[in-house]
């Protein structure tokens, strides 16, 4: 018993310790790491992290925001949620350097011009959040994320919104967001069909590493630049994406073009009832969702759970019944065109919109 009072004390006494402010010294720097974007989905946006150095303790750590245990319990129904806890991590420069050269990202600094005495007060919010409850935080893919988790520290720091949008943005967070999948059509493709009309708003806030690496070049802090410079760590060697046939949209044309052209009614149903089940999905996650960016999605008009109640009426042969739900998804069709009409991803889903009018068109009851 004396042995494991001894223990549990040691322990307070060590996390008591590790916790207490640590005074840096006068040539304590503080930078705010970009990481550039890469193929898979998890770095499809760039990374942001935090560097402290101090020769003098011997400090050189980089913070990062937006790591999540996989083993966490019914990880991924809290993950569709919306709320699964995620991090703040802290590893040393080397190893934070090493990993994104190994992926062959590019990594960029900028020194930030800050009073000595802020550059400690900001390290050790930080460094103590992780030993306490504010260490877990609420992911949201635009309000919360491991950039703005970075500008709210800082800004919180300075005591002003600081670090901002220096001009009126007109883009909407779906425009912004378009250009990073060019390469990669399917996953560009599936993250605007599962995106709501959240992203259909002004982008307003700054969520994005290489944006806020852009702003903090023409940020000013009491009358002066916030960044001191801005420097290239690493450039990652830039390679070219070959055409992938089967990640494009001449695959949906092929693929949609055979469902028409076969002009079969079972393959058709098979077709519908996807369509069906699919929308289905995106009503349902939208109530039981907390992440807003997939809140009122209109591409339940295109993926129609009502598809599912049409072929219910073809089996059941009741052709009134199913020729006034056929009319009602055209014209809910219709409407999600006129939708789309300044959307940026309009030309992606138009194979599968061509296909489902001529489809629709051509599918009745035979008496």
């Amino acid at each position: 018993m004396g042995k494991k009072l001894l223990f549990f004390l040691f322990l307070f006494v060590f996390f008591q310790g590790f916790s207490q402010d640590l005074q840096l010294s006068e040539n304590a720097k503080v930078s705010i790491i970009t990481i550039g974007t890469a193929t898979p989905s998890y770095a499809l946006y760039g990374h942001t992290g935090i560097r402290f150095k101090d020769i003098a303790t011997n400090t050189d750590v980089v913070f990062n925001y937006g790591a999540f245990d996989f083993q966490t319990p019914n990880f991924m129904l809290r993950f569709v949620k919306g709320d699964l806890q995620y991090f703040v991590t802290s590893n040393s420069f080397a190893e934070f350097e090493y990993s994104y050269r190994y992926e062959n990202r590019s990594i960029y600094e900028q020194e930030l011009n800050l009073p000595k005495d802020k550059i400690s007060i900001l390290y050790n919010n930080i460094n103590n959040s992780l030993t306490s409850n504010e260490r877990f935080y609420t992911y949201k893919f635009i309000d919360k994320n491991c950039t703005t988790m970075v500008i709210d520290k800082v800004n919180e720091v300075l005591g002003s919104q600081v670090i901002d949008f220096q001009k009126p943005q007109e883009q909407t967070y779906r425009s912004v967001l378009f250009p990073y999948a060019n390469d990669q059509f399917l996953q560009q493709l599936g993250i605007n069909i599962i995106f709501g009309t959240k992203v259909d708003e002004k982008a307003t806030k700054l969520f994005l590493p290489l944006d806020l690496m852009n702003e903090l070049k023409t940020t000013k802090y009491n009358g002066k630049p916030l960044v001191k410079e801005t420097s290239t760590i690493f450039e990652a060697k830039k390679e070219k994406v070959p055409f992938n046939f089967f990640d494009s949209i001449y695959l949906l044309i092929v693929v949609f073009g055979i469902i028409v052209l076969l002009n079969n009614q079972k393959l058709t149903f098979a077709y519908f009832t996807l369509l069906g089940l699919l929308g289905l999905f995106f009503s349902l996650i939208g109530l039981y969702s907390f992440h807003q960016e997939v809140l009122w999605n209109y591409n339940v008009l295109l993926f129609n759970p009502f598809y599912l109640v049409l072929l219910y009426f073809y089996y059941r042969k009741n052709a009134i019944k199913f020729k006034r739900v056929k009319w009602l998804i055209l014209f809910m069709l219709a409407i999600y065109v006129i939708l789309l009409l300044n959307k940026v991803y309009l030309i992606s889903v138009l194979p599968i919109i061509i296909a489902n009018f001529i489809l629709l068109f051509r599918t009745k009851i035979n008496n």
